[in-house]
């Protein structure tokens, strides 16, 4: 922690990467911390395998792509093409990137912010969140040792141990089968457990199939309709480990009376959904405005949006806010006044965003 970075980005996302990108043509020290195993690991969990990636652009944009390097081509393409292309050009550049880093709080320093991540602190001037919008779902139960696997990047790691996917729509599905399969090919007959704190497993038609021929196949796989994640401990040998109640019986006389299993953590997906950032803006004391009737046109009244000055710095001084984190719209600071800005959820609105901030950071810093 001895280095203090100009800029510290939390988020490998387009915005995230554009701005890394323009802090390194820029002669500012940086630092891109990504919660997935590579940039760009947002967009390759939320789009749907073979899908089209388009330079999208609002009409009423009168600004180009700012950054040239990072649009998608004109003619769209696949976006494991263009995640690929995207990767290979991050490493072309040599851009600081660490991965595999979930960011976690900010606190003030004297001439500098402090961020905690679940790799320690680091220290920077300013701090450009560029998270995006579908940020999973923390596992909510007690106890320190909380932290799972929210998707399955390499279902080979699974096998030869009891794996538990928690969670019960089309998301949970897919890692079940993906983890079944690898399991198959390997001879492995250790089971995977499906819990779900509802009764009912919800999946569509497609993924059912899917899910039926893993299980014809072979696929050893239980299910825990009803049960709950409660606890998060470490065990003697130092291992975190996940608590999750199989049934409850309540007695008359108070008494509960119920069953649990016990999974190390490493083996533990859970797929329960994802969150917009606002519980990361209360948490870190970023300032939000509810929308009021007749206010926002883009918001719905009750809606809380993001206060951001014109070059996306929040009420938190130093601590800027871009890209899909903001959309699809936010509060604009302006001349002693406060207006709803429409901030479209596209690529080129990330990428332009971090353009912005850069060069008011550069501006700010004087260099």
């Amino acid at each position: 922690m001895n280095q203090t970075y100009d800029v510290l980005i939390v988020g490998g996302g387009p915005a995230g990467v554009a701005a890394a990108y323009l802090c390194h043509k820029s002669g500012l020290s940086y630092l891109l911390i990504e919660s997935g195993k590579g940039v760009f690991q947002g967009i390759a969990n939320t789009y749907p395998e073979g899908k089209n990636v388009y330079p999208s652009k609002p009409k009423e944009a009168p600004e180009p792509f700012l950054v040239e390097e990072l649009r998608p081509p004109d003619k769209p393409v696949a976006v494991e093409k263009y995640i690929q292309y995207v990767q290979h050009f991050v490493q072309h550049e040599n851009l600081n990137v660490q991965v595999e880093t979930q960011f976690e709080d900010i606190k003030d320093a004297r001439d500098h912010l402090v961020v905690q991540t679940s790799r320690g602190t680091v220290k920077a001037r300013k701090v450009a969140l560029a998270f995006g919008s579908s940020i999973p779902k923390e596992l909510s139960v007690y106890g320190d040792a909380k932290m799972v696997a929210k998707t399955v990047e390499d279902p080979k790691k699974y096998v030869g141990v009891r794996a538990l996917v928690i969670g019960g729509g089309n998301s949970a599905a897919d890692v079940i089968i993906s983890i079944l399969k690898a399991k198959r090919e390997a001879n492995d007959n250790q089971p995977v457990y499906w819990a779900h704190i509802s009764e009912k497993f919800d999946v569509n038609k497609e993924t059912a199939q899917r899910l039926g021929e893993e299980i014809l196949l072979g696929g050893n796989i239980r299910l825990l309709p009803g049960a709950i994640p409660r606890i998060g401990e470490v065990d003697d040998e130092g291992v975190d480990r996940l608590i999750i109640r199989t049934s409850e019986v309540r007695q008359p006389d108070g008494i509960e009376i119920y069953s649990s299993m016990n999974f190390p953590m490493k083996n533990v997906i859970a797929c329960i959904g994802s969150q917009g950032p606002l519980p990361i803006f209360d948490k870190i004391g970023v300032q939000t405005i509810a929308c009021a009737e007749g206010v926002c046109q883009v918001a719905k009244e009750g809606d809380r949006l993001i206060l951001l000055t014109a070059e996306f710095e929040s009420t938190r001084r130093g601590v800027y806010v871009i890209g899909g984190a903001i959309s699809p719209s936010y509060m604009r600071i302006s001349g002693g006044s406060i207006q709803e800005q429409r901030h479209p959820n596209l690529i080129y609105t990330a990428i332009n965003d971090a353009a912005h901030v850069v060069e008011a950071v550069r501006k700010k810093l004087a260099k």
